[in-house]
């Protein structure tokens, strides 16, 4: 079966022609070495995607199938080896704002105005 066809069969490209040009491009490699679109997959081949958003995802090929199904079905068409992303850096790690330092907060400008007798 055609790489770019099991590509999206597996939902890993929305089109059959973004797998395609995603082949000729370089971002897809199949065992170790790069693929063209018309290279033939087999069960057990090992398949390294470079996705658009800059994350790359190791698919391992189970089944071979060229229709397109629900995502259900695509995810039984491969085992999915990528490791897990490191997690995020949290927003409510950042440090607290310095007191004084840019425009105050409510709570600041509440006690002003109690000082200046508003």
């Amino acid at each position: 079966m055609r790489l770019d066809k099991w590509l999206w069969a597996a939902r890993v490209f929305k089109t059959r022609s973004l797998a395609a040009d995603a082949c000729d491009g370089g971002k897809v490699d199949v065992n170790e070495q790069s693929a063209k679109p018309a290279k033939a997959l087999r069960p057990g081949d090992l398949v390294r995607v470079t996705l658009p958003q800059g994350r790359r995802r190791i698919l391992k090929v189970a089944v071979l199938d060229d229709r397109r199904g629900s995502a259900a079905v695509a995810r039984a068409l491969y085992a999915d080896l990528t490791p897990p992303e490191p997690p995020r850096p949290r927003w409510g790690a950042l440090p607290a704002r310095v007191p004084g330092a840019g425009r105050p907060t409510k709570r600041e400008r509440r006690a002003i105005d109690r000082l200046r007798g508003y």
